[in-house]
């Protein structure tokens, strides 16, 4: 059995954490010994050995050495008590937790040297001041890099060949006991209800302020504090008679602890020790399915923000605690149905299991002169080691898999879940749903865009059932326009009444002349009444069998694409300019379809074609423009009169619904640099490599392009590069003040920078946080219509015009604003887009690349269309490998 000797800054029988998780796995294939610090002893150096676990040693050097840790005095001591631990000629796996342990490695023969870094260790308080040297050392010569966390990862990846995001994982078996609720430990049976509690290491990172003004605001809560108190002074820590500190304790007692508790707190102080810190324990309370509130660590907020309370001060702390500790049954529902999915998603056997895999699978070290360079080329010194070692790795081998997808968004997530086993889904960012993500900040929950759920596919409704389960609720649709400073229901068209006469005639005008032809100005109005009784008397009679398209904004809202029942077109119109003009008219083209539409879509409209509103023109229904125009129109009927969303987690928690559902294997944090689609090799940015037999790529089609580079043909890279899109800037602003309106989203075709405005505070009770509300300002850009202003000056801008189109009060607080960029939004189609999609997918197609999703096929979907993209994508793969083994067994 191979041996890794591991050298580590943390004591095997201190808090039981992420080594002890990992070792304690592999130790059932390797024979692990755990090398701690030198403690202090005046007599002969010895080592002490225990076996706290079936396949793990624990070596403890005892020296007469003063020097702290692995100091350079104690290196010559430990050398040969090392080399005694091993057999002559082995080679064993050298696994590092701390780089001060470097120096140790010259003696060694290591066959592999891995570095689990799990902390920032440097920016801890008393760190040595030679640790970022010996670093650097260690990342030169490494062949593996662990990174215990995504902050991590982003802070590691540039920085070596082959560094791979491992965040902390969970023991759900051990950690689920703590659903006993009756089985609480007997230390806390006399605290009374109701008991925050945390545990863990209370140093440095641990906010005791904080703690003091949640004990100070609540007299009647009680703070259980657990964990031992290293490197800061005792007497600091916050006294009351609510707050309780039990010291450490076991990790066999954490359940039972955690059965008796209210609510879980992660009260890390924000400081340099905690910006890259992924806590283990956000996990484990998760796998007791009790609320958790923490502040707003970015290993935390980034993939849990959807389900744990972020705070970032005092007040909004002790805020999201009122908030868990008054959670509805409903509320509670949703929150441990989000929680189930995020744990079984995640196992310390998985991720024990991912790095035994690329153990195994990186090609050994080949002897001694690769570390000790006898020519000393390539060579690099070493902080605290004589002599010199090269840090020249081999490539890691591609690994085999039947299929890769690229991008962990609506259709990738679907393409990965129809797949089943023997799929792998790569993604760039730290959490999956691409544009679909959810972003929380100061309480308040924001979307990527503003995202809804609706769908006349019997088989997507299903999927929002299984995704979300009791997490889903349904409204119906406040859909509005704001112009002429009125607002009017959405359709423009069928709701005209309240906007100046003049307008309304115009677009009645418009409408009956779209329909009839020129109305003689000698005799207007009599020429529209007579035109319009026609008009209403011929509606009437194709109300069975003719319904026009409900949507004159061309932004999705309405299920175009699906409108079936609309009458055959008498004239072709080249463009969407002209097609607005011929279905609804000049009047309302002039006051709202033209302005409304070059806002959002940046680029003269002449130039767009028309295939994607469905291929057929309608024509207007004058009775509903009418009618709309002489009394307020009620509250919208029909398929697309409710959508749906998520009660809690914002539309992240639709998208996070797939992951306990996946078979395939989710790589996070990676993204691809290199297409070979010849050799069908796939290479990401940290040096892994994916050999496949099918790829599907969600990614868009330009930069899918650009990763195979020259290989493309010229003609295939000209199609791409000349396919257009926009883009959209977001910006979310988290007002001091509640219920600011009714309606869910509003179209803004005058003089607003943004085109639209996304209430993110009515999408759902849960996307404020106590006396906030959020909304979303959708600005639209591109090479054609680049933003005038950017950064805070643009979100200044945002402000300025909601209070100008009264959503704002001039007096109104804005608790947070910032902005997400969506680089890659809106597809564009204009008259060579067809042409384009199809050279580039065509070349594709022959070397089993399967495109998928809005971006990668170029089209018009939205999230429900993903969702089918997404299956037919997986089926087509699946097609192809039937049809493969059907092959094989007939030859």
């Amino acid at each position: 059995m191979p041996t890794i000797v591991v050298f580590s800054h943390l004591r095997w029988d201190f808090v039981y954490q992420r080594p002890q998780q990992l070792l304690s796995r592999l130790a059932q294939h390797y024979r692990v010994l755990f090398v701690e610090e030198p403690v202090y002893d005046d007599g002969a150096s010895f080592m002490e050995q225990s076996a706290p676990a079936p396949g793990v040693t624990v070596c403890r050097p005892h020296t007469a050495s003063q020097g702290g840790g692995f100091h350079d005095d104690q290196i010559p001591i430990l050398q040969p008590m090392l080399a005694k631990l091993l057999a002559p000629g082995e080679r064993p796996i050298v696994w590092f937790y701390t780089p001060m342990a470097l120096p140790l490695l010259q003696e060694l023969q290591p066959s592999l040297v891995v570095y689990d870094c799990m902390d920032e260790l440097s920016a801890f308080k008393n760190s040595p001041k030679q640790l970022l040297q010996r670093e650097t050392a260690l990342l030169n010569l490494a062949d593996l890099v662990f990174a215990g966390g995504p902050s991590l990862y982003e802070a590691k990846r540039e920085r070596h060949a082959s560094a791979h995001c491992f965040p902390s994982s969970v023991d759900v078996g051990h950690f689920g006991q703590a659903l006993e609720r009756a089985s609480s430990h007997s230390l806390q049976a006399s605290i009374p209800h109701p008991r925050l509690g945390f545990y863990g290491v209370i140093d440095e990172r641990f906010d005791a302020g904080l703690v003091a003004a949640l004990a100070e605001a609540h007299p009647e809560w009680h703070i259980v504090l657990v964990g031992p108190v290293v490197k800061i002074n005792p007497a600091s820590l916050p006294q009351g008679e609510n707050i309780h500190y039990l010291g450490q304790q076991g990790y066999q007692d954490l359940p039972a602890l955690l059965a008796g508790w209210d609510a879980c707190l992660l009260p890390f102080a924000l400081n340099e020790a905690t910006r890259f810190i992924s806590p283990t324990k956000v996990l484990e309370y998760m796998a007791a399915e009790l609320p958790v509130v923490s502040t707003a660590i970015t290993d935390v907020e980034r993939p849990y923000g959807h389900v744990v309370a972020v705070a970032r001060d005092a007040a909004a702390f002790v805020a999201a605690c009122e908030a868990a500790l008054a959670l509805d049954d409903d509320a509670r529902a949703a929150m441990v149905s989000t929680m189930r999915g995020i744990v079984a998603a995640t196992s310390w056997d998985v991720t024990a299991g991912a790095m035994r895999s690329l153990i195994e699978q990186a090609p050994p070290r080949r002897n001694a002169p690769r570390f000790a360079s006898e020519d000393g080329e390539g060579a690099v010194a070493v902080a605290g080691i004589s002599g010199k070692v090269n840090p020249l790795r081999p490539q890691n081998g591609a690994q085999k898999v039947q299929t890769a997808i690229l991008g962990a968004g609506p259709t990738g997530l679907s393409a990965a879940y129809h797949l089943g086993a023997g799929a792998v889904l790569l993604e760039k960012n730290a959490s999956v749903g691409g544009w679909c993500r959810s972003v929380h900040d100061h309480g308040f929950t924001f979307d990527y865009a503003g995202h809804i759920m609706f769908s006349n596919d019997p088989y997507v409704l299903k999927l929002y059932d299984m995704l979300l389960g009791p997490n889903l609720h349904w409204q119906n649709r406040e859909a509005w326009v704001y112009s002429k400073q009125v607002y009017t229901r959405y359709p423009f068209q069928g709701a005209l009444y309240g906007l100046p006469p003049k307008v309304i005639t115009e677009c009645i005008v418009g409408a009956v002349e779209a329909r009839f032809g020129s109305i003689e100005s000698a005799a207007p109005a009599a020429a529209v009444t007579a035109a319009v009784s026609a008009a209403v008397s011929a509606t009437t009679a194709q109300q069975g069998a003719v319904k026009p398209v409900q949507d004159c904004c061309a932004d999705g809202t309405a299920d175009l694409a699906n409108t079936a029942s609309i009458a055959p077109r008498k004239r072709e119109s080249p463009n969407f300019e002209e097609f607005i003009y011929k279905v609804w008219g000049r009047g309302i083209a002039k006051h709202f379809a033209i302005p409304y539409n070059k806002k959002l879509w940046t680029v003269p409209l002449n130039e767009m074609e028309t295939s994607w509103l469905g291929g057929r023109v309608p024509l207007p229904d004058l009775e509903e423009i009418i009618e709309g125009a002489l009394e307020p129109v009620g509250k919208p009927m029909g398929p697309n009169a409710r959508f749906g969303y998520p009660l809690s987690g914002g539309f992240q928690a639709l998208m996070s619904g797939f992951l306990p559902h996946i078979k395939g294997r989710i790589e996070m944090n990676t993204s691809a640099v290199q297409l070979l689609a010849r050799e069908h090799l796939l290479v990401m940015a940290d040096g892994s490599r994916y050999r496949y037999d099918h790829l599907i790529s969600t990614m868009p089609l330009p930069e899918l392009i650009k990763l195979i580079g020259p290989e493309a043909p010229e003609e295939v890279r000209a199609a791409a590069k000349g396919l257009r899109h926009i883009s959209v800037k977001c910006v979310n602003l988290g007002v001091a003040r509640e219920n600011i309106t009714d309606k869910h989203w509003i179209y803004y075709p005058e003089q607003t920078i943004f085109h639209r405005i996304f209430v993110q505070g009515n999408a759902s009770p849960h996307c404020n946080p106590p006396g906030g509300f959020g909304l979303t300002c959708e600005i639209s850009y591109s090479p054609w219509k680049p933003l005038p202003l950017d950064g805070q000056a643009l979100i200044e801008r945002c402000i300025e015009d909601c209070i100008n189109v009264e959503m704002l009060r001039p007096e109104d607080r804005i608790i947070t604003a910032h902005l997400v960029d969506m680089p890659y939004a809106y597809v564009i189609y204009d008259q060579a887009r067809a042409s384009n999609v199809a050279t580039v997918k065509d070349w594709l197609a022959r070397y089993d690349i399967v495109l998928a999703g809005r971006y990668s096929e170029w089209e018009y979907y939205n999230s429900d269309h993903a969702f089918i993209a997404g299956k037919k994508a997986a089926e087509a793969v699946l097609r192809q490998r039937a049809d493969v083994a059907q092959n094989v067994g007939s030859e």
